[in-house]
C-alpha cells in the first residue's frame, strides 16, 4: 500500500507573496494553489469585447472596470497570521463603484466589486456556477450582480441580488439581437457586440454540412 500525499496548506500571506513573483496566475483555496489554464480565442475575444463595452459606458460615471489581472478576495478577514481560510481568485472582468479598497498596500486585490463577470470554460463552468458563486456571494458584501457568458454559443445568464437580499436570475439571453441591462451601474450590453468575432462550433458544423458537395474529377482514359 503507498503512503498518502500530505497536503500542503499555504496561508494567504504566502500565496499573496509568491502569486506576485509568477509568471502564471493561481487562485487560492483554503490554503491550496490552483493553477489557471491559458484562455481560448473565444474567451479572448469576449473579455475583450465586454471590456471594451464596459469602458464605454462607464466613462464619466462613478463606476469603473478592471482586468482579468486584478484578484478578488472572498473570503473572512484573516484573524491570525497562519490562517489557511481564504479565497483569492481572478474574474474574467469587475465593475467596482466608488473608491476601490484592496487587500493591502500592494492594490492588487481588490476587495470592493460590484458586478463580476465570468467567461464559461468547460472545465471550470460547474465551479464558476458553484463554489465560486457561492463564496461571492457569501464574502462580497458590495457584489450585486453576476454574469456567466457561454463561449460555445450566444447566451448570457444574468443573476442579480433583489431588494429582499434574494439572489435572482434577472435574465437568460440568446438572441443575438438582444441585449443585457444591468441596472445597478447603468450599463446595456449588447449580444452583438459581447460575440464580435466569435465563431460558435455548433454554427460552424451546420455551414460545413449546408456546403454542396463536390464530386470527384476523374480523367476519362484515352482511346
Amino acid at each position: 500500500m503507498g503512503l498518502a500525499q500530505k497536503v500542503v496548506r499555504y496561508t494567504e500571506e504566502e500565496y499573496l507573496a509568491m502569486e506576485r513573483e509568477s509568471l502564471e496566475r493561481h487562485e487560492y483555496i483554503d490554503g491550496e494553489i490552483y493553477a489557471m489554464a491559458g484562455e481560448s480565442l473565444a474567451h479572448g475575444f469576449i473579455t475583450i469585447n465586454l471590456g471594451a463595452e464596459f469602458r464605454a459606458q462607464l466613462k464619466g460615471s462613478d463606476c469603473a472596470s478592471l482586468s482579468p489581472n486584478m484578484k478578488v478576495r472572498s473570503g473572512p478577514d484573516p484573524k491570525f497570521a497562519r490562517t489557511t481560510k481564504g479565497f483569492f481568485s481572478y474574474a474574467d472582468l469587475m465593475v467596482f463603484c466608488g473608491k476601490p479598497l484592496f487587500h493591502d498596500e500592494f492594490r492588487d486585490v481588490l476587495l470592493n466589486p460590484k458586478v463580476i463577470v465570468e467567461v464559461l470554460s468547460p472545465s471550470t463552468e460547474a465551479y464558476d456556477r458553484g463554489e465560486k458563486f457561492r463564496r461571492y456571494r457569501q464574502w462580497i458584501p458590495t457584489f450585486t450582480d453576476y454574469l456567466l457568458v457561454s463561449q460555445t454559443e450566444p447566451l448570457v445568464e444574468h443573476f442579480r441580488l433583489d431588494k429582499s437580499g434574494f439572489w435572482v436570475l434577472a435574465a437568460t439571453v440568446t438572441d443575438l439581437a438582444d441585449s443585457i441591462k444591468i441596472a445597478s451601474i447603468g450599463c446595456e450590453l449588447k449580444m452583438a457586440e459581447i460575440y464580435d468575432r466569435v465563431e460558435f462550433p455548433a454554427l460552424i458544423e451546420e455551414e460545413e454540412e449546408e456546403k454542396p458537395k463536390r464530386k470527384r474529377q476523374t480523367k476519362k482514359a484515352k482511346k
